[in-house]
Formats: structure tokens, C-alpha cells, sequence
């Protein structure tokens, strides 16, 4: 008999790893417990579907939420909570909110953070981006180039901050 007329597996396949980060996992104690948050609300909704009766139809989506809560349980293994207290008060580095003066005057804020805890929208942008690199070790005072591919931007670093 061809297996095309064989009843499949009721079992969800596994899918594919979500790719993780080769950088380090450098995150806020407000980044962390949003892992943690993730986590536990991924969890619930794989206790969800487990408990549905229609599992045929939750296969996938359970598929889905297994494979979040692998990349979840690794990021959360590999992250390393970076103590904003111990920064340097006089420079730009990892979880410090800057605010940055554009050419025509305007004023930007950007808070450095974790790369999963990254919202450009909060004005949050991940130590890795562009932006970041740009701002990195910067001074009050000092102009930095934040290479974008719609050019380039120079910023003049006002303030930095650190949360309390």
C-alpha cells in the first residue's frame, strides 16, 4: 500500500530550532525577567494545547510553542545579567539611556539593551545595532556617526543615564 493513503502520526513534527544569537547574551534585569515572563507564558500555552480536544488542529501550534520554549530555556541559560550599577557614569556602555542630538537640533533618546529585549518604537535598541556601536564609550559632548542604510547620521551625545 503507498504511504499516501496511511494515516500520519497524531504527533506534531518537530520543527526546526530558532536560530540563536552567536553573541553574548548581555541582558538588563528587566530583559531577564521578560525571558522569564516569555517563558512562563509559553509554557501555559503548551499546558493549553496539550489539554485541547481537538489535537489533530493544535499539532502545529503545539509544534510551534515547543520550539519558542527551546530558544526560550537557551537564552535564558545563556544570559548574562550586566550590572548597570558598576557602569561607567561618564561614558556610554551597555544599559545606559543617551540622549543625542541630531543635526537639525532634535533630541533622541535610546536606552542600550539586550538584544531580545530590543523595541525601536520604546526607543530601546540592542547593544549590537548599528546605533549602539555608534554610542559605545561615547562622552557627553562627543559626535558619533550612526552609519544607517539611509545614510549617514551624526549625533551629538547631551546625557547618559543609568536606571537606579
Amino acid at each position: 500500500m503507498s504511504r499516501a493513503f496511511t494515516r500520519e502520526s497524531d504527533a506534531p513534527a518537530r520543527l526546526p530550532d530558532r536560530p540563536l544569537s552567536p553573541h553574548p547574551n548581555y541582558v538588563t534585569a528587566r530583559g531577564l525577567a521578560q525571558l522569564r515572563q516569555r517563558l512562563a507564558a509559553a509554557e501555559a500555552e503548551r499546558q493549553r494545547l496539550q489539554a485541547g480536544s481537538d489535537r489533530a488542529a493544535d499539532a502545529a501550534a503545539l509544534a510551534a510553542v515547543e520550539r519558542d520554549l527551546r530558544w526560550l530555556q537557551a537564552r535564558l541559560t545563556l544570559a548574562i545579567v550586566v550590572d548597570v550599577t558598576s557602569q561607567p557614569r561618564d561614558r556610554v556602555a551597555f544599559g545606559a539611556t543617551v540622549s543625542a542630538e541630531d543635526a537639525e537640533g532634535i533630541l533622541h533618546r535610546y536606552s542600550l539593551v539586550g538584544e531580545d529585549e530590543a523595541d525601536a518604537e520604546q526607543g530601546r535598541v540592542s547593544w549590537r545595532s548599528p546605533l549602539a556601536q555608534a554610542l559605545l564609550g561615547a562622552q557627553p559632548g562627543d559626535e558619533v556617526v550612526w552609519r544607517r542604510p539611509a545614510g549617514d547620521l551624526m549625533l551629538t551625545v547631551r546625557t547618559i543615564a543609568y536606571p537606579a
